[in-house]
């Protein structure tokens, strides 16, 4: 397989990101991958590279590209938990730029680049999202739920909120399934959001799976940060590649 750098235009300017494809000419059924916090680096390349062995095309975009091209950050100490919240002091600001409005007009940009390719199937694509990531394909598929066949969410954090434009508050435009690989004991989504995330879903008649990862932490699938859960990752493996198979099987 291959992975390279490629530039997509967006309304805000130009979204820098990765494109991992599979060996041959496909077309192949496409995946996009949502980043968390950390951003583009080697871990998210091998987490596509793992997809893109299963006959996907994954584009990775890089969701802070407004303020400049990956990376961003030196993440050489995010193992270190004292420069790992230095590093969060710098990136927070960022996650909070990204508004549902943002998001909904930066998937429609990768999704019009995923469209535009020929080695791309036509119709509908899945998207993955870790963390942030978890939460902003939420985002994208309640935004573009035509265009969206499937959702898998792991430890994304904030899906419920108490504001008026809370992600779990939008489920009801979903029309293809979704997936949620919740962190154990995650303040970011605790069990009484949990609960009412489900809520929202069971209401909406949303086809949905909600799991809690027992003894995970944040975090569960990035082997490069010390949340790093192999068995978690691995069930998250097995999670995500059910419902690909389902919703977007490859030929």
């Amino acid at each position: 397989m291959q992975t390279t750098t490629v530039d997509i235009p967006t309304g805000d300017g130009i979204a820098d990101a990765s494109l991992t494809r599979p060996d041959g000419d496909g077309p192949f059924p496409a995946v996009l991958l949502f980043m968390d916090a950390f951003g583009p680096r080697p871990r998210l390349v091998e987490m596509a590279e793992r997809i893109a062995e299963r006959g996907y095309l994954v584009l990775t975009p890089h969701l802070f590209y407004r303020a400049g091209r990956a990376p961003l950050f030196d993440l050489s100490g995010i193992g270190d938990a004292a420069q790992r919240g230095a590093i969060f002091e710098k990136i927070m600001p960022l996650v909070g730029a990204l508004t549902p409005d943002v998001i909904s007009r930066d998937s429609e940009a990768y999704l019009d680049f995923l469209a535009a390719r020929d080695d791309v199937r036509p119709g509908p694509v899945a998207i993955t999202g870790y963390c942030m990531g978890g939460t902003n394909a939420l985002r994208a598929i309640e935004a573009h739920p035509d265009r969206i066949a499937a959702m898998a969410s792991f430890h994304g954090g904030r899906i419920v909120t108490d504001v008026p434009d809370s992600p779990h508050l939008g489920v009801d435009s979903i029309t293809g399934e979704v997936y949620f690989g919740h962190a154990d004991a995650d303040q970011s989504m605790t069990p009484e959001q949990i609960a009412m995330l489900e809520k929202a879903l069971d209401s909406a008649g949303v086809r949905y799976r909600s799991e809690v990862y027992e003894g995970a932490h944040h975090g569960y699938t990035m082997a490069d940060t010390p949340a790093y859960d192999e068995q978690a990752a691995e069930r998250h493996w097995t999670a995500l590649f059910d419902i690909l198979g389902r919703a977007l099987p490859v030929a």
